[in-house]
């Protein structure tokens, strides 16, 4: 593709950018706001480090189902429908938390939001594939999967500011409020975008297709492997920051956004690498698969962040990890979106982020258990192995002739 070839992309295809990085952005600050009040919460509800597991575990099993199904629920609704319907759940059960006053309820509330949160990641990639030129559609993935970074970076200064002065239960009413204010917003900016049209026939042959799709499953592996990585440092890192070096959770939030940083840094990276080789005139399977082995040879660095002499080596070492996370899981989407076409993209996008899903959940009771019995330095060299692995996996399945259902396996 030539760079004469290329148009500007239009305001309405800013807007959808934008609101897309403003809904990704209130998603993670939702998720990232019981881990910056955990402390606090575990001791008025009594709850110990394998408790808190057990919560993560249930958001990450609720989550695991719902891609699945919001892959199904975004092809039947399309995609501006279903959008509305995820954002208005998961912001509704977000809000909930707040009245949470045993763990039985806390996790009942977290279940749902677990339940919501996903459709994002499954309607967002559509969103893109329906409305966002091929040649942009990297950059667009990164941009908008940075506001998840973003959010996760605001989250812990803005979140402890603000349960400082009040509740640690009101950053949960107003994190839901916020959400449910982007749905008239959404429904005004996707207006008229969405193609989807539903057929009960074209969707069980579609179905069939994908999983019978040997790259489904080595995709789904891949983030079955890989997303824990994310997971620790979204989950646990602060309480990490916090139990293990000592820290103040004032202190934690001076410094610990930094880790969030690099992980905004690698969104953006990961768009502007592949499409930049892409421009170049490497076919994009081979592009994304370069891309993800650079971000990977990054990952076995972890176990420094638990050696480092002090805690600012250790951010420092964890934001790098972030970034070469956020790099692969960047590429990796836009190969879903170039993989699949409009009427699978939903249920294949949505199946395999169930791998994120029960990898997250299985991660957190096993993370949960190890720092229990052997502290967290045997964690930060579990992570060290997955990305490796995860590219030995999906290496062959990438070809030259890329496009158009043509990443094969080898």
């Amino acid at each position: 593709m030539t760079t004469e070839n290329k148009k500007p992309l239009s305001a309405k295809q800013w807007q959808l950018i934008a609101l897309l990085f403003a809904i990704a952005l209130i998603n993670y600050f939702d998720r990232q706001s019981l881990s910056v009040v955990a402390p606090r919460m575990q001791a008025e509800l009594h709850l110990s480090d394998a408790g808190y597991a057990h919560i993560i575990s249930i958001f990450l099993f609720a989550s695991a189902v719902a891609y699945g199904v919001s892959g199904f629920i975004s092809d039947w609704l399309g995609t501006r429908a279903s959008m509305a319907l995820f954002v208005g759940w998961w912001s509704l059960a977000e809000a909930a938390t707040a009245f949470a006053q045993s763990s039985l309820l806390l996790g009942i509330a977290r279940f749902s939001l677990g339940l919501g949160e996903p459709g994002l990641w499954v309607a967002a990639p559509k969103a893109v594939g329906e409305v966002i030129p091929k040649e942009r559609r990297g950059i667009a993935i990164g941009i908008y999967t940075m506001g998840a970074t973003v959010g996760a970076i605001v989250a812990l200064p803005v979140i402890v500011a603000i349960t400082t002065h009040f509740p640690w239960r009101s950053i949960f009413l107003l994190d839901g409020l916020a959400g449910l204010l982007c749905v008239p917003v959404w429904m005004w900016v996707y207006r008229g975008s969405s193609n989807s049209v539903h057929s009960e026939t074209s969707d069980a042959a579609s179905v069939r297709e994908v999983i019978a799709w040997s790259p489904t499953w080595k995709l789904l592996i891949a983030r079955s492997l890989t997303d824990p990585v994310w997971y620790f440092l979204l989950f646990w890192f602060p309480k990490y920051l916090n139990s293990a070096r000592h820290m103040p959770m004032q202190s934690v939030a001076k410094i610990g956004w930094v880790v969030y940083l690099g992980a905004g840094i690698g969104t953006l990276c990961g768009g502007l690498i592949s499409d930049a080789l892409i421009r170049r005139k490497l076919q994009p399977g081979i592009a994304y698969r370069w891309t993800m082995l650079g971000a990977a040879v990054l990952i076995p660095l972890s176990p420094l962040a638990a050696l480092a002499p002090n805690a600012a080596i250790s951010v420092g070492i964890a934001a790098l990890i972030a970034m070469a996370h956020l790099i692969w899981l960047v590429t990796l989407t836009a190969v879903l979106v170039e993989l699949y076409p409009s009427a699978q993209l939903g249920k294949a996008a949505g199946l395999i982020a169930m791998g994120s899903g029960f990898g997250g959940m299985l991660s957190s009771e096993l993370v949960g258990y190890i720092v229990t019995h052997n502290g967290y330095t045997p964690v930060f060299w579990l992570m060290a192995l997955l990305h490796p692995i995860a590219i030995t996996l999906l290496w062959p399945a990438y070809t030259k002739k890329f496009g158009n259902r043509a990443l094969e396996a080898a």
